[in-house]
C-alpha cells in the first residue's frame, strides 16, 4: 500500500513538473515571437544612422566629424529622451490591453504623441544653440558650424520620431511586431538611395543626409499609420482621436519621466566619458578606442533591448489580465534567453579579441588596444543584457521610478566617479573609464535583479488593475 501511495505521489509530482515545464516552454515561444522581430527592427533603425554617417564619411574629415558630433548630440538631447519618455506608454497600453480595455489604447497613444511633440519644442530650441555649446567646450569652429546646420535640418525627423515611437508601442503592446519589421525594412531600402541622391547627386552634402533622415522617419510614420487604420488586427483597438487623450497626459508623464531618467542616465554617462577622453594624453587614440567600444556595446544592446521589449509586453499584458503567476514565468523565460544570449556573445567576442579591432581600424596600436579592452567589453555585455531585460520588466510593471533611482546611484555615484579616478588619477586612461562603466553596470544589474527577485507579483497584478480602473474613473469624471 505504502509503495502504491508513494508511486502515485511521485506520478503527481512528475505531472506537476511536466505542466510547469510545459508552461515555461510555451512562454519561451511567446517571448521569442516578440523578441526576435523587435531585435531586427532595432537593428534596422540603428542602421539608418550608420548609413547617413557612411555616406557623409566619403565627403571628407570635416563633414564626417561634424555629422558624427551632431548625431551624438541629437541622440543624447533628443532621440534618447523620446525613447525614454515613450516607455510610459508600455505600462499604460500593455496593462490596458491585458485588462481588455481595448478602447483605451488609442487614447493613451494619442496622449503620448501630444506629450512627445510638446517635449520636442524645448529640444529644438536647444538644437539652435548647438554651435555655441560646441564652441564653449573648445570644439573646432568649422565643425561646430556644420554640426549645427545638420542638427537644424534634422528637426523634422525629431517630430517624426515623436509620432512613430508611440505608434510602435501601440503595436508592440498588442504583439503586432511583423508590421514594424516590414515597415522598418522598407524604410531602410528607401533610405539608402535617398541618401545617395541628396548627398551626392544634388550635392547637398551633410545637409542632404539630414534631409534623407527626415524623409525616412516620416515614411515610417506613414507606413505604420496606414497599417493601423486598414488592418483587421487593430479592429478591437480603435485608433481614433478623443479629447480624453489630453486628460491622460498627466498620467503619461508620471510614468514617462522616470522611464526617461532610467533610459537616459546610462546613455549620458557614456557620452560624458567620451568627452572626458579628449582630456587624456594622446586623446585621438583614447577617444577612438572608447568610440569603438561604445559602437560594439551599442550594436550588441539591440539584442537584449528586443528581449526587454518582449518582457515589457508580456509582463504588462499578464498583470493587466490579473495573472501574476504567468508574469513570473515571463520573467524567468526572458531571463533565460538573456543569459543564453550574453554567454554566447561574450565567448564569441573573447575568442575574436585579436581580430575585433581590425573591423574598425587598420592601425596596429588601435587593434591591440581593442584586444586588451575586449574582456571588459564582454563583462559589460553581461550587465547590459540583464539591465535591458529588467528595465523592460520595470516598464511593464510600472515601477520605472525605482529603476531611475537605481541608475542614478549606479552610474553617477559609482560608475562615473570611479571611471574618473581610474582614468586620470591611476592613469589607466580609456581602460579605466570602461572599468568604471562596467562596475556601474554591474551595480545596476545587481540591484535591479534583487528588486525583481523580491517582487510580489500578486501585489503588482492588484496595482495594475487598480491603475487601469483609476484611470478609467478619472477620465469618466
Amino acid at each position: 500500500m505504502e509503495e502504491g501511495m508513494q508511486g502515485k505521489l511521485a506520478c503527481r509530482e512528475a505531472k506537476k513538473w511536466h505542466v510547469k515545464w510545459g508552461v515555461f516552454v510555451q512562454e519561451l515561444k511567446k517571448v521569442s515571437y516578440i523578441a526576435a522581430p523587435m531585435v531586427t527592427v532595432t537593428v534596422l533603425q540603428y542602421i539608418l544612422q550608420v548609413v547617413s554617417v557612411m555616406m557623409v564619411g566619403h565627403l571628407g574629415q570635416l563633414a564626417l566629424s561634424s555629422v558624427a558630433i551632431a548625431t551624438s548630440l541629437t541622440n543624447v538631447t533628443g532621440f534618447s529622451l523620446l525613447s525614454g519618455l515613450v516607455g510610459g506608454l508600455e505600462t499604460l497600453c500593455g496593462q490596458a490591453y491585458g485588462a481588455k480595455q481595448y478602447h483605451k489604447l488609442g487614447i493613451y497613444t494619442y496622449s503620448a504623441i501630444f506629450s512627445l511633440i510638446l517635449t520636442c519644442i524645448p529640444v529644438c530650441v536647444l538644437w539652435c544653440f548647438i554651435e555655441k555649446l560646441l564652441l564653449l567646450i573648445k570644439q573646432d569652429p568649422s565643425i561646430s558650424s556644420e554640426a549645427q546646420k545638420y542638427a537644424l535640418y534634422l528637426i523634422p525627423a525629431l517630430f517624426g520620431a515623436a509620432i512613430s515611437k508611440p505608434l510602435v508601442r501601440y503595436l508592440q503592446t498588442q504583439s503586432l511586431i511583423l508590421p514594424m519589421l516590414l515597415s522598418s525594412f522598407a524604410v531602410l531600402c528607401c533610405h539608402v538611395p535617398t541618401s545617395w541622391v541628396f548627398v551626392y547627386k544634388l550635392n547637398l552634402g551633410s545637409t542632404g543626409a539630414a534631409i534623407a533622415m527626415c524623409i525616412s522617419n516620416w515614411l515610417y510614420v506613414i507606413l505604420l499609420f496606414i497599417y493601423i487604420n486598414i488592418s483587421s488586427s487593430c479592429e478591437n483597438t480603435p485608433f481614433a482621436f478623443s479629447v480624453e487623450a489630453f486628460y491622460c497626459m498627466g498620467q503619461f508623464f508620471s510614468l514617462a519621466i522616470p522611464s526617461a531618467v532610467m533610459v537616459c542616465l546610462k546613455w549620458w554617462s557614456l557620452e560624458v566619458l567620451i568627452l572626458l577622453s579628449g582630456l587624456l594624453p594622446n586623446p585621438t587614440l583614447e577617444t577612438s578606442v572608447l568610440s569603438i567600444c561604445l559602437t560594439i556595446s551599442t550594436l550588441h544592446f539591440t539584442v537584449p533591448y528586443g528581449f526587454g521589449a518582449a518582457a515589457s509586453t508580456r509582463v504588462s499584458n499578464e498583470l493587466g489580465a490579473g495573472n501574476p503567476q504567468k508574469a513570473r514565468v515571463v520573467v524567468l523565460a526572458v531571463t533565460f534567453l538573456a543569459v543564453t544570449e550574453t554567454v554566447t556573445v561574450s565567448i564569441t567576442l573573447f575568442c575574436c579579441r585579436h581580430i575585433l579591432g581590425r573591423a574598425y581600424s587598420s592601425d596596429k596600436q588601435v587593434v591591440n588596444y581593442i584586444a586588451a579592452m575586449t574582456p571588459l567589453i564582454c563583462l559589460s555585455t553581461v550587465a547590459d543584457s540583464l539591465q535591458a531585460v529588467i528595465s523592460g520588466i520595470a516598464r511593464g510593471s510600472g515601477w520605472q521610478h525605482i529603476g531611475a533611482y537605481v541608475n542614478l546611484a549606479a552610474f553617477y555615484f559609482v560608475g562615473v566617479p570611479l571611471a574618473a579616478v581610474l582614468g586620470f588619477t591611476l592613469h589607466l586612461k580609456a581602460k579605466g573609464f570602461w572599468i568604471g562603466i562596467v562596475v556601474g553596470s554591474a551595480v545596476q544589474a545587481t540591484l535591479l535583479s534583487l528588486i525583481t527577485g523580491f517582487t510580489d507579483w500578486q501585489k503588482q497584478a492588484m496595482q495594475a488593475r487598480e491603475r487601469v480602473e483609476r484611470r478609467l474613473s478619472q477620465v469618466n469624471e
